[in-house]
């Protein structure tokens, strides 16, 4: 079961997108990805609102999650957060097993 934590990043005149930028090109992003138990670790521009930025952040399992949030990672997170004044909304989701009613739906 993995669990997958949607983060919509908000900010001004290009602050979202400038914490983004930096934290791939300190790699913090990277030594998250090699955190134990991460499974995926990217962001995502939005189309509707410029000043948004989505990531969508996936990990094993509750334990691997609680490891990362205690990290001292979320500390360079934090400030970063703060550097750019930005704002958040969480979405969090479980991963269920594919639904074969959906497969018809999906092209792979």
């Amino acid at each position: 079961m993995s669990l997958t934590i949607n983060i919509y990043y908000t900010g001004s005149n290009g602050s979202a997108r400038a914490f983004a930028k930096e934290m791939e090109q300190s790699g913090i992003a990277n030594d998250i990805r090699n955190e134990r138990g991460n499974e995926s670790y990217n962001y995502f521009l939005s189309m509707r609102n410029p000043d948004t930025v989505l990531l969508i952040d996936q990990w094993k399992d509750q334990k691997a999650l609680d490891e990362h949030h205690n990290s001292p990672m979320m500390e360079k997170i934090a400030e970063l957060r703060d550097k750019y004044d930005l704002h958040m909304q969480v979405k969090r989701y479980v991963t269920v097993k594919d639904n074969e009613r959906d497969a018809t739906y999906i092209r792979k």
